[in-house]
């Protein structure tokens, strides 16, 4: 049934006496209502503190631990993006390099598809790639330095529309790029191949999009899956009909993903930041276990010896 408008009373109230949610101080619940949403905070952390058979809060659970969930996730976005996007920066680099490298600097260069891997199943995802690709470089430009570049010397090379370019295209050209460049780039990633570079970046890139877009990031999965690797065995992560239960496709797989992907000293302090943010928050929410929180975002209880562990 379509839900009916409620005002912020009547949200109160509902949460209240319906869902028996404490509620200390109303006026501080109406004002967190009015910045954050009832749909943001309540509809997107409530599962958390829910008895699931009665559809109730656990005994006990206040207002204020939902909007400490709240802001913990919105750090975690925090935390996640600054390194991730570190990670953006390097493969536009290498790929922006290697690329024009072997082609020239020419807009056109990067803009044909018979420079990438050219196959009959590829032919309409590089027309689309291409496509994209024009669309982004084009005038007029919302970028200042394209709108120079193309006027000045009627050309964008793609160092300068790297810039413009999402990580989900550079991700694109890289899946498509000959085997060559991609063999080049994957040696800037110590024990990666080209293949796992692939699919690192893919899942690296959708975490990226979350964190962006201010979606919820703690119970973060996507379809596909990471290789396994060698923390996954030295982690001892459990194994279900000989598939690891977590790290494949969930929050832990895009920590895995950036354990390879940045340097140790960068991968250190992302730990210690994640680390102190999750002890932060479960000193907050009396009524969530750190078994349940590191369940819900795909975490083996160990996690964090990760660092501990060679990635060869």
């Amino acid at each position: 049934m379509a839900k009916n408008f409620l005002t912020y009373e009547q949200q109160l109230h509902t949460l209240e006496y319906d869902k028996q949610l404490a509620i200390p101080d109303h006026e501080y619940a109406t004002k967190k209502l009015e910045e954050l949403s009832y749909y943001s905070l309540i509809g997107g952390y409530k599962s958390l503190f829910k008895h699931a058979p009665s559809n109730k809060y656990i005994h006990g659970v206040t207002f204020e631990e939902l909007v400490a969930f709240y802001y913990f996730d919105e750090e975690l976005r925090t935390i996640f993006l600054k390194y991730i996007l570190h990670v953006e920066r390097h493969i536009k680099s290498m790929f922006s390099y290697h690329f024009c490298e072997k082609y020239g600097e020419q807009q056109s260069m990067y803009l044909d598809i018979n420079n990438y891997n050219h196959t009959r199943k590829n032919h309409h995802d590089l027309i689309r790639l291409t496509h994209s690709l024009q669309k982004a470089i084009s005038l007029p430009s919302k970028y200042a330095y394209i709108e120079h570049s193309a006027n000045t010397y009627h050309n964008v090379p793609l160092w300068v529309a790297t810039n413009a370019l999402t990580f989900g295209q550079i991700s694109k050209m890289y899946q498509y790029a000959t085997t060559d460049i991609r063999a080049k780039i994957s040696k800037n990633f110590q024990h990666i191949s080209e293949k796992q570079l692939h699919q690192f970046i893919n899942i690296v890139g959708k975490c990226r999009n979350v964190c962006a877009h201010g979606e919820r990031l703690f119970s973060f999965k996507i379809n596909e899956t990471i290789p396994d690797t060698l923390l996954h065995q030295k982690l001892q992560i459990q194994r279900v009909h000989n598939h690891y239960v977590y790290g494949k496709q969930d929050l832990f797989a895009v920590v895995i993903a950036l354990r390879y992907l940045i340097s140790n000293d960068e991968f250190k302090q992302f730990k210690a930041a994640l680390s102190k943010l999750i002890k932060s928050v479960l000193k907050q929410c009396p009524h969530l276990t750190e078994q349940q929180l590191l369940d819900h975002m795909g975490f083996p209880a160990n996690w964090d010896k990760i660092s501990r562990y060679r990635k060869i």
